[in-house]
């Protein structure tokens, strides 16, 4: 698939899932929640997206950008975060953004999801659900082996992460305009 068909059916799969799960609801703000971490390449999607959706949504009420490479979301402090969240915004839509390994060799697709994502927390060790929909960047193949799995993480192209940032921050950032 080419940049343009990927962006286009991102657009698609995005909007759709938006539309279908705020329709005739009112929301206080919408939080894209960017999960991950710089210190592992495969896992800097999350950041990546937040810190481009920065760059574009700078100076608009009701949009909020929480995770980008100045202010990390991820497993250690992913607990602290919700709390604020629910702390500082009476209704907020979030939508979580994380990269993902797949079962399937789809390395590159974004899947758009109407549900949230699980975090694992091995602080607290439990999984923390998070978000009212999601978006995952997939990196690699899930070997189900936690060693192999980092290998993956760690030698993934820095050029696909920076594909799937550029189509996820740009569509989000033309299916939701803010003035």
């Amino acid at each position: 698939m080419n940049s343009s068909s990927e962006y286009l059916k991102f657009v698609n799969d995005f909007s759709r899932v938006l539309s279908d799960l705020t329709n005739n609801k009112c929301f206080s703000n919408i939080i894209f929640l960017c999960i991950g971490t710089d210190r592992v390449q495969g896992d800097s999607f999350g950041p990546l997206v937040g810190y481009k959706l920065n760059c574009l949504y700078k100076c608009t009420e009701n949009t909020e950008v929480i995770g980008d490479f100045n202010n990390l979301v991820c497993a250690r402090n992913i607990q602290k975060v919700i709390e604020e969240i629910k702390n500082t915004y009476k209704n907020p839509f979030i939508i979580a953004i994380d990269s993902a390994l797949s079962k399937n060799n789809n390395t590159g697709e974004i899947i758009v999801s109407n549900k949230g994502i699980y975090i694992s927390n091995t602080t607290i060790g439990k999984c923390i659900y998070v978000g009212d929909m999601s978006i995952r960047g997939v990196v690699g193949q899930n070997t189900c082996n936690h060693k192999c799995n980092m290998q993956i993480l760690q030698t993934i192209p820095l050029g696909t992460i920076m594909k799937m940032a550029d189509i996820t921050s740009n569509g989000i950032y033309n299916v939701i305009e803010i003035e």
